[in-house]
């Protein structure tokens, strides 16, 4: 992604976003949010259990989506220029987050 650019900054790895792609992380955030305060809704209400599971599904849907998006930002971004640069160690690392998120 242009724009992209990981630093170390006191020891801390950052990414800078464009204000686009920072704004489309955190709306989708901001909507399985709304989701989980949904969820809490539900049982409050003594919503049945069966409903209470199909929204629980549909945010691991929306937060599996945000981090296939995410990943890919990353491969796209991050991944590649530092393989361009000759750090290969972003592999290992890349390695061990999928291995992670596969859990």
């Amino acid at each position: 992604m242009d724009g992209e650019k990981c630093c170390c900054c006191g020891g801390q790895r950052m990414t800078e976003r464009s204000e686009a792609e920072r704004k489309k992380l955190i709306h989708r955030l901001n909507r399985i949010e709304g989701q989980i305060r949904g969820i809490r809704g539900m049982i409050e209400k003594d919503a049945y259990c069966t409903d209470i599971l199909v929204q629980s599904a549909a945010v691991n849907a929306a937060v599996n989506a945000f981090d296939r998006d995410l990943i890919a930002s990353h491969i796209r971004g991050c991944v590649v220029r530092d393989l361009r640069a000759g750090d290969e160690s972003v592999i290992d690392e890349l390695v061990d987050t999928l291995q992670k998120l596969m859990k």
